[in-house]
């Protein structure tokens, strides 16, 4: 059996550094490229786990911090793991906890050993070091695991980027250190695998040192993150481009918090094979609808009398089922069905994206799929 996150290249585009490939663990083999719907607490909001499996999703993540906080690591462990606890019988990705780095600087402090949180719950204090941010992700018993790390923020200096770029480098090397030591009847290591991140902000240099100093350490797969947290789509595709032709061909690539149906086809011409990002079930809970002809605000007035699906061209439960005026009723109306609707019409959008998109690279038409699917996606405007 193949160790738990290798990654198999099958195929390259003969125009770009697109790519086809598999990614194994012991739940299933995920054919890339992929997006990952995010359920933070463990479940995507307002979607059951059969709807998710008749959309096509093949791994779904959570967040370490916010299962830890509740219902807590000991409840998951004593259930079976976290795909025992929420009946996801696919694999799983933990987030480390280390984007909660970036997203609650109010209430956290930075170590040399580690963060301290407030919890969002109580605002009791809690330390994660990277040593414990492993453990607790190996209890949880999802299949790939993150090293735990600082999502540098957009405006940092260059000076800031540089002291986090290689303090997460030393964090790293302690994810591994703990990753791999051998505890009583832990097997982990056949059953998961863990992934290390490359940082450095938007400053290509740095990003470069990070990518070299995570592939010196050496990890089955290996993230991108600190990207589209506020820097230009230009600004990203440079760190992109300066950093994945250093990445070997037999690791995965994967591209963190990313999710917009533009930024899917344009990082997937760069070599990105994993995305996750929270916007189909965020942007579903506000109204907002991704269709084969662009977005669209199923709020607005315009679809008030409009008795057509949200999108011809989806096979959804949403779109088979219900109309765009009778969406825009339950928006208005603040009935909270719409919730479910439109976060599983966008789920559905998402995965259906992705396999035209592995589907042209199995045919070689990614340039010609990508150029008709912008035409048609941006033909309002």
């Amino acid at each position: 059996m193949l160790e738990c996150g290798v990654y198999q290249l099958l195929k390259k585009s003969s125009e770009c550094e697109a790519r086809r490939g598999k990614v194994y663990t012991t739940r299933g083999v995920i054919d890339t490229p992929v997006f990952m719907p995010v359920g933070t607490q463990g479940a995507l909001k307002g979607i059951a786990n059969e709807f998710l499996c008749d959309s096509g999703v093949q791994i779904i993540l959570a967040n370490s911090y916010h299962l830890y906080l509740r219902p807590g690591i000991e409840i998951i462990k004593e259930a079976g793991g976290i795909q025992r606890f929420n009946s996801w019988n696919k694999p799983m990705l933990t987030d480390s906890g280390g984007f909660q780095v970036f997203s609650l600087r109010s209430s956290r402090e930075i170590k040399e050993n580690g963060v301290e949180f407030k919890s969002y719950i109580d605002g009791s204090k809690h330390f994660f070091s990277p040593e414990r941010s492993v453990q607790i992700q190996k209890d949880i018993g999802a299949d790939i695991i993150m090293c735990f790390d600082e999502c540098i923020p957009y405006t940092s200096s260059y000076e800031y980027a540089k002291k986090s770029t290689e303090l997460n480098i030393r964090w790293a090397k302690k994810c591994k250190e703990e990753f791999y030591k051998k505890k009583g009847n832990d097997f982990h290591i056949t059953q998961q695998s863990l992934f290390g991140i490359i940082q450095g902000s938007i400053y290509n240099d740095l990003r470069i040192k990070s990518t070299y100093e995570m592939l010196n350490i050496g990890f089955t797969g290996y993230a991108i993150g600190g990207l589209s947290v506020g820097e230009s789509k230009e600004k990203m595709h440079s760190v992109l481009e300066s950093i994945l032709p250093i990445i070997p061909d037999d690791k995965v690539r994967y591209l963190m918090g990313v999710g917009m149906p533009e930024d899917l086809w344009e990082c997937v011409e760069r070599g990105i094979d994993m995305f996750d990002c929270v916007i189909p079930t965020r942007n579903g809970r506000n109204g907002q609808v991704f269709t084969s002809l662009g977005k669209i605000n199923i709020k607005n007035l315009e679809f008030k009398k409009d008795f057509g699906p949200l999108d011809n061209d989806c096979c959804c439960p949403t779109c088979q089922g219900y109309s765009k005026a009778y969406l825009n009723h339950l928006v208005r109306s603040r009935e909270s069905l719409y919730l479910s609707l439109l976060s599983l019409h966008n789920i559905y959008f998402m995965i259906n994206l992705m396999k035209r998109i592995r589907d042209s690279l199995e045919t070689d038409t990614f340039s010609k799929s990508k150029k008709e699917f912008f035409k048609k996606y941006y033909s309002k405007n």
